[in-house]
């Protein structure tokens, strides 16, 4: 058995940690990331699934049922990016690949992320049309995407931007 006696570095973030437990702490902060994430998905999922045996689902002309089934489909790729990172940790217990088992979680999040934003986009313009059926509703939803988009993605870049040391 193999262990790495490779003294703690500092890794230029003011941590003085090894690879081992760097590796260890971003899989903890990907791990709590992904919780959150995915209670919202799976909860958005759950009532999409049942929306198709209501009643007023056979009411829903081409247009909303075709948004309806593309939300669905977006929301069980939006699951699977998400709970991705558990089963690649799973897979890849035990095999010393921690760390590149971290970026690939990360990546799997990010995606399941912007597939969580389509399908909320998505769920938000079936609901809103099927609920006025007025023509500001795209617009409605243009904002709200806006907002999604500052919170989650332009707000945590400028943030990366300022405060990346080179």
């Amino acid at each position: 058995m193999s262990v790495n006696h490779t003294a703690p570095e500092a890794t230029g973030n003011g941590r003085n940690e090894t690879e081992e437990e760097r590796a260890d702490r971003k899989w903890g902060e990907l791990i709590q990331e992904v919780r959150v994430a995915q209670t919202g998905v799976q909860i958005l999922f759950g009532f999409l699934l049942t929306v198709v045996f209501t009643p007023r689902y056979a009411d829903l002309g081409d247009t909303d049922r075709t948004i309806y089934i593309v939300t669905v489909v977006l929301g069980a790729a939006a699951t699977g990016a998400l709970i991705g990172p558990v089963s690649l940790h799973r897979l890849v217990s035990g095999r010393r690949v921690k760390s590149q088992a971290v970026e690939w979680a990360s990546r799997l999040t990010f995606v399941g992320l912007v597939l969580l934003l389509a399908t909320m986009t998505a769920a938000l313009l079936l609901i809103l049309r099927v609920a006025t059926h007025d023509g500001y509703v795209p617009w409605l939803v243009a904002g709200v995407v806006g907002w999604y988009l500052l919170c989650w993605f332009l707000v945590p870049m400028l943030v990366r931007i300022r405060h990346t040391t080179k």
